[in-house]
Order: structure tokens, then sequence, then C-alpha cells
């Protein structure tokens, strides 16, 4: 079973932010294997959609608590690493930019720090959605920086950019299945 996880905050207030591309992302890639119908699953706290061996997960803890419900999906579904894809907000990386890598994520990511702490394993793979518009400028710090929207011109941008990656994850995906 391959188990695709877009990592993001849950609530409302969140959609829209940098660090929700996992679930952007997530949901344009569910949506092409048809899969739309996500349930909230309280055992594995996420949203979950199954469709026959692709497993779409959506946690509804915070980004920084995120291992606990991958380790919780992984381990319900009797699911490996190997076949573990969680997509994520990546500041290493230019919006527009993304990357698929297997084992290799950003520099530091809480949310992925979680997950690497409760699976003991970075050895899965790293869906890396590019957001940093910052052109090396640090004034502002990362943490506050990933909770703000898109400007009107990032957002086009970001949507090229999230197509383009759902289509390459859609293919790579199916060759992987």
């Amino acid at each position: 079973m391959k188990v695709i996880v877009g990592l993001g905050n849950p609530e409302e207030s969140f959609k829209g932010t940098r660090h929700n591309a996992g679930f952007v992302v997530l949901d344009k890639l569910a949506s092409k294997f048809v899969c739309d119908n996500f349930t909230n699953q309280p055992k594995v706290s996420a949203q979950i959609c199954k469709k026959q061996t692709l497993l779409f997960a959506k946690p509804t803890t915070y980004m920084n608590l995120s291992g606990q419900p991958v380790r919780a999906i992984l381990d319900y579904y009797q699911a490996e690493t190997k076949d573990l894809y969680v997509i994520h907000d990546d500041l290493d990386l230019e919006l527009g930019q993304y990357k698929i890598q297997f084992g290799t994520g950003p520099q530091s990511h809480n949310g992925l720090l979680s997950v690497y702490q409760h699976l003991g394993t970075k050895n899965f793979w790293h869906v890396r959605v590019g957001v940093d518009t910052r052109d090396g400028s640090r004034l502002l710090d990362s943490s506050d920086y990933v909770l703000e929207r898109f400007s009107t011109n990032e957002k086009a941008k970001f949507e090229r950019a999230t197509n383009e990656l759902t289509q390459e994850l859609f293919a790579h995906i199916q060759m992987k299945h």
C-alpha cells in the first residue's frame, strides 16, 4: 500500500498559508486518483481517503505533531516507510520549485522532525514544495513566515508549480505502484 500524507495545520485559519502547501498538493493528487471523499479517522488522528492500494491522509494534529499520526497510519494500515510519501512546504526551495526525493528533506522543518522521531528514519519519499520568496533576506523569522498567506502574484506561481508537481507525482506513484 502506498501512503501519501500531506502536512499542514488543520484549522480553517491556516488555509492558504505557506505551511499548508502539503494539504494543497495532497488534495490535487487525491482528486487525480478520483479519491475525494476524506473521512475523519480519530484512531489515526487524520482525515483519510482510501482508493484500492492508495491511502491519502491529512493529519488533524498541528504541523509540529505530525509524527504521531504518520506513525499511527503506517501501523494501522500495515504500510512500510519505503511506501510513504510526505508532502510538505520547504523553505530551502524558492516558490515555484519542488523536488521528489527519497530520504532527503529540508535542513529544518519541525513537522518533519516529528515524523523522523516517530518513525526513527528519514527513509521515505519527501515531496518538497518550495514556498520561499524572501530572496535571501531573513528579517522575518521562518516560523512566522510559513504562516503567512501568498500574495496575488505568488498565488499564481504556487498554482502553476503545484499543478506541475501533482502531474509529476501522479506519474511517479503510478510507476512505483
